[in-house]
């Protein structure tokens, strides 16, 4: 098939629709980015070529003729398909791309997933990058099921089931409000103690809460939680209003310190609070392609 000669191209065919829509040329050329000459010009280019009179020009605006109706009429048409054609070709451009899942714990997701994903998109900006976020438990969960290629969580002990490797390590801190009775103490807090007190705690499945639990553990039965809160952002919340102490990732809570909302508190020397961060996968498929990249720029950061 072959447009006949004086087919007009698209683009001002998209400015004549643009001065039916605005009911004016400066207005039109606004939108597309230019100046009322030129898109004065243009339309005229266009009458001459398809020898009609589409507009009618006045101090007011520009109104269509007939003619002008029916040629944005059969535009609109033209326009709609060619936007069908690029939704099309962007589809398949799209279904080629390389994909990648990843599953991360909240934190990691928070303070982690953004620096790495750029880094691989500086690598390999084709590849398309999908992100749940939940908690360690579920995370593996997704792991294991095939719903993410890689996970990323934090805790103190490897999945069993699970491959994986070390990326790092992150300081825990126990913070309180600063009306709490323990923001004016001077001697640390023993691990006994710490025990013993009721704490913010985050909900069961937690990497956080199963790393502070563990240690906590091997004093005796932690208290009773003061409460159970599903993000770090309500226990920050609370904290901050003194509900009582919480133990949080050092990148959680290093912003409230600096702005003084939130106060560390001493731990004694035999307290060691942290846990590790890895990514996971399915035992028996490491990663490869772009997941083996992204966990190149995880590992490297």
């Amino acid at each position: 098939m072959t447009l006949p000669p004086g087919t007009p191209d698209l683009a001002v065919l998209d400015l004549l629709v643009s001065v039916a829509d605005t009911g004016s040329l400066g207005a039109a050329a606004r939108r597309h980015g230019m100046s009322q000459p030129a898109a004065s010009m243009r339309i005229s280019a266009l009458e001459r070529r398809l020898r009609l009179r589409l507009l009618d020009r006045g101090p007011t605006g520009s109104t269509l003729t007939d003619a002008g109706g029916a040629v944005v009429a059969a535009a609109r048409t033209v326009l709609d398909a060619a936007l069908s054609f690029n939704t099309t070709v962007s589809a398949l451009h799209s279904a080629d791309a390389p994909r990648l899942r990843i599953a991360a714990s909240k934190t990691i997701a928070d303070h982690r997933i953004p620096q790495w994903l750029a880094a691989l998109r500086g690598l390999r900006p084709d590849i398309a990058v999908s992100l749940e976020v939940d908690n360690t438990a579920q995370v593996e969960a997704m792991v294991r099921a095939g719903e993410a290629d890689l996970g990323f969580v934090e805790g103190p002990h490897p999945p069993p089931d699970l491959g994986g490797r070390v990326l790092g390590a992150d300081e825990l801190l126990l913070v309180v409000g600063t009306t709490h009775p323990w923001a004016t103490r001077t001697d640390p807090v023993t691990v006994r103690e710490l025990a013993a007190t009721p704490l913010l705690w985050r909900e069961s499945g937690s990497g956080t809460r199963d790393t502070v639990w563990e240690i906590l553990g091997a004093h005796g039965p932690p208290a009773p939680p003061a409460a159970e809160l599903g993000s770090a952002v309500a226990i920050v919340a609370a904290a901050r209003a003194g509900v009582a102490p919480a133990v949080l990732s050092s990148l959680v809570a290093a912003p409230e310190l600096a702005a003084g909302t939130l106060h560390r508190v001493a731990l004694s020397d035999s307290v060691v609070l942290n846990r590790q961060f890895r990514v996971i996968w399915r035992r028996g498929t490491p990663p490869t392609g772009p997941a083996e990249l992204l966990v190149r720029c995880a590992t490297h950061s």
